[in-house]
């Protein structure tokens, strides 16, 4: 069974895509980047500001679903500028303190909209 999941507390797809997909027990997020689900637009600020707003954008998603970040298994990082990493590191950690999950990060040429950071996730639902 495959159940699409949307949530109002993130950004509407601003393509052909879902914001989830949800099979069995386990949810494929799509990349998320830092857009303000209340204006679409992208939010000001630098890497930090970016960060916050795309987990937040996960966490939405996640909620819809019946999950948090404590279920998600599998993070894909896609960052601008490995420069940023720190930076990235240190507001990515304080949304997995606890058992955080697996993760590959790379760097991109370039992301929609000039983002600087898009995440994408997978979680389980125990």
């Amino acid at each position: 069974m495959k159940e699409i999941i949307y949530s109002e507390n993130s950004p509407k797809p601003i393509g052909p895509y879902s914001q989830a997909v949800l099979t069995d027990r386990i949810l494929f997020v799509s990349g998320q980047i830092p857009l303000d689900p209340k204006t679409n637009e992208l939010v000001k600020g630098g890497i930090e500001e970016q960060t916050r707003q795309v987990m937040e954008n996960l966490k939405g998603i996640l909620s819809s679903a019946g999950m948090t970040l404590d279920n998600v298994t599998m993070s894909f990082v896609y960052l601008k500028n490995l420069q940023d990493f720190p930076k990235f590191n240190e507001v990515y950690a304080k949304y997995f303190k606890e058992k955080p999950p697996a993760r590959v990060t790379v760097q991109v040429g370039d992301l929609p909209r000039g983002s600087l950071v898009e995440i994408a996730v997978i979680a389980y639902k125990f």
